[in-house]
């Protein structure tokens, strides 16, 4: 099943890989746009548009990447300064990509409405936040929902909202909420029950790949995403709270010549035949010399490569022709020169 004609939009997630250092922040989306990414996102919060800075142990994190982080302080140490938002805004579209974001509250939004973001993800977590999807659809741009948490009763509720909103241009993108996320917990084939679900949305679907490596980017190209999402990182040698999932600048571009030629490979799904390769195809020939009036046999006239002559299932209907001309061993056979 092809969600779309053309590849998909490549996204390189940087989340928390600027580390709070606006340099290499620049430095990453720069690394983006040299790795053929289509486009780079941002997230916009702070830590209070998420979570309470409470010490009860409801808000602490139990167990995987992030044990022991109180939610608060891990948004906190991950989060991207919204002084920086401006310049950074400023900066990928001086050189040439797209950038957009993730934003987390009514006030977010704001800020990204002013530095005119082309379009907004919805991330996993907050998919079922039916009142701030309602104030970002509100806007019409293009919406990425990430259903990772999301019930099929979610994911309807989330569309209506946005429906009846004006957004008529909805990505849903299959999502493992795990960091990183296992290959056997993947589940691509989601990807296109998600079109077949909610086809009367007009939906578009994709993936936002939690996995190490590139075999789900590549699988999801092969079943039709029409967006893939990679967290980016710009060399292995930094540390944050996302390193130990997300795709360098090495490994992102790899990825991207990949996708597109796994793309390119798939074709449109025509049926057609290989024409430059048809000369190596079977005809008819003479394989003797024959005088005019002599009358065609199995021994005289045979199937063989090339293709120039009659198609090979004529042969039983010029066995026993006689002919108007003398012809030479290796002659392309031609109704033409037989007698009706």
């Amino acid at each position: 099943m092809v969600n779309n004609t053309t590849p998909p939009i490549l996204v390189a997630e940087m989340s928390a890989n600027h580390t709070q250092n606006i340099q290499l922040a620049k430095a990453t989306i720069k690394a983006a746009k040299k790795a053929n990414a289509d486009a780079i996102k941002i997230q916009t919060y702070q830590p209070s548009c998420l979570t309470l800075n409470s010490d009860l142990e409801i808000f602490k994190i139990k167990g995987g990447l992030w044990d022991g982080y109180k939610l608060y302080d891990l948004y906190a140490k991950a989060m991207l300064p919204w002084e920086w938002h401006h310049e950074l805004f400023e900066y990928a579209n001086q050189i040439g990509i797209e950038i957009f974001s993730s934003p987390f509250s009514q006030k977010a939004l704001e800020l990204l409405e002013k530095l005119d973001c082309p379009r907004y993800k919805i991330a996993s977590f907050e998919c079922i936040d039916t009142d701030f999807i309602h104030i970002v659809a509100s806007t019409k741009k293009p919406i990425i929902l990430s259903t990772g948490i999301a019930t099929q009763t979610e994911i309807e509720d989330a569309l209506n909202i946005c429906s009846k909103a004006g957004c008529t241009d909805i990505t849903l993108l299959q999502c493992t909420s795990a960091y990183p996320a296992k290959i056997t917990d993947a589940n691509l084939l989601a990807m296109i029950s998600l079109g077949k679900e909610f086809a009367s949305f007009n939906v578009k679907w994709g993936l936002s790949d939690h996995t190490i490596g590139n075999l789900c980017a590549l699988l999801s190209t092969a079943l039709g995403a029409s967006m893939i999402e990679k967290h980016f990182i710009l060399n292995k040698d930094i540390k944050s709270v996302d390193h130990e999932f997300s795709m360098d600048a090495f490994e992102f571009t790899e990825m991207v010549k990949l996708i597109k030629e796994a793309h390119a490979a798939l074709g449109n799904g025509e049926l057609r035949k290989n024409e430059g390769q048809r000369n190596f195809a079977r005809s008819l020939f003479i394989t003797k010399r024959l005088k005019k009036g002599e009358i065609l046999t199995k021994e005289s006239v045979a199937s063989l490569r090339p293709y120039a002559g009659l198609h090979p299932k004529y042969l039983k209907d010029v066995i026993g022709k006689r002919l108007k001309c003398d012809l030479d061993a290796g002659t392309p056979l031609c109704f033409e020169y037989l007698e009706n």
